[in-house]
């Protein structure tokens, strides 16, 4: 019978797979060589380092991720021993981005923050950073776009080059994946140089990986005031995180940026969905139902102008400051926040209650998905 191990905190996991396998469930940091023996397939997510030391010798075939990344499988490994893989590109994408218009939406309520007067420099277009880019031109922020990989394949035109981004940006946005090998490197991208070059004090935000960024070179641009303030989600030696930085930093969180509810049942669905391809189980259309309803599905928004009253709306859908004050009340908490995150819809979860605005307005929120009442 087919064998299978899994991160016993991928969500909705359980029963899934038992008609058609025997599955045994682990801490993800905590799976070794010893438990895969016997095993053919692995689902994990990134706290699971998937490299020879862990694989030799056992007969896995076959190992999905329930993440976007993948840079903690050695897929050179794995196509050398015939040991096939697969990740969730976009799975949480759209969790991203609320993640990321909460942010912006308390920096212009609590920090004051003139979208119009700003420039967002997005490093990196993939699924999240498209979403990011719709998010913030419906916000009316000017947008700079980075992405190398992108501008050779399609050309020129709508890219930005990193002298434009040093120039102009005053917000700066990660959206790449980890690549410790050039052509397009993104280990330590944000360096002591890097920020140097920025041509005015900006807001740095970080919801890619944590090694994208180069600790010392960040804490370096915020004492000498180029960093003006720092929204970190994903920190350099995860679960250990930089007191100083994690002290000084606007916003911390503990790596939960695409952790709605819908991008954790996307990634289990893909990774669900890979695996039945690839054994021939009849799971290829699966997904989880129902998921667990928010709290309070309406949403009353305050504010004398448009945009008050849409930032104010999505801070009620996803208070991101209260993630940041878990973590920065309880700096030893990263993982438990993690393994034990909260429901959190997305905006098709939400009804807004709005009165007298025009259509144009109204569309914006039926755009990011909101209910309109």
């Amino acid at each position: 019978m087919l064998k299978i191990t899994a991160d016993e905190q991928i969500p909705f996991l359980r029963s899934v797979l038992e008609p058609y396998a025997r599955v045994e469930y682990l801490p993800g940091n905590l799976i070794r060589k010893d438990h895969l023996k016997n095993t053919d397939a692995l689902i994990i997510r990134t706290r699971t380092r998937c490299n020879p030391s862990l694989l030799e010798g056992t007969r896995i075939r076959f190992i999905a991720t329930a993440t976007i990344g993948y840079d903690h499988i050695d897929t050179g490994y794995c196509s050398r021993k015939g040991i096939a893989w697969a990740n969730a590109p976009g799975c949480n994408a759209s969790s991203v981005m609320q993640y990321m218009a909460s942010v912006l939406a308390f920096l212009h309520l609590q920090k004051h923050i003139s979208f119009s007067e700003q420039v967002l420099g997005i490093i990196g277009v993939g699924h999240v950073g498209k979403k990011v880019h719709q998010l913030a031109s419906l916000m009316g922020i000017p947008v700079l776009l980075y992405d190398p990989p992108r501008a050779r394949a399609e050309g020129r035109q709508g890219f930005s080059t990193l002298d434009e981004i040093f120039e102009r940006a005053t917000l700066l946005s990660f959206h790449v994946p980890l690549n410790r090998k050039d052509p397009d490197k993104t280990y330590h991208m944000g360096n002591a140089e890097f920020f140097k070059r920025m041509q005015q004090p900006f807001i740095l935000i970080n919801t890619a990986r944590g090694e994208v960024l180069e600790t010392r070179g960040v804490l370096e641009a915020m004492e000498s005031g180029k960093i003006k303030a720092a929204v970190l989600d994903v920190w350099e030696n995860e679960p250990h995180v930089d007191s100083t930085l994690l002290k000084n930093a606007l916003i911390a969180t503990s790596h939960i940026a695409g952790y709605s509810t819908e991008g954790k049942a996307n990634g289990t669905a893909m990774s669900v969905r890979s695996l039945a391809r690839h054994f021939g189980l009849p799971l290829e259309n699966w997904y989880p139902h129902p998921l667990p309803e928010p709290g309070n599905r309406d949403i009353f928004p305050e504010g004398k102008h448009e945009t008050e009253i849409l930032c104010s709306a999505l801070l009620k859908a996803y208070p991101v400051q209260q993630d940041s004050q878990k973590l920065k009340n309880n700096p030893g908490s990263f993982e438990q926040l993690r393994d034990h995150y909260p429901v959190r819809r997305e905006y098709g979860a939400y009804r807004i209650h709005i009165q007298h605005h025009h259509t144009g307005f109204r569309k914006k929120l039926s755009t990011l998905g909101f209910e309109i009442r």
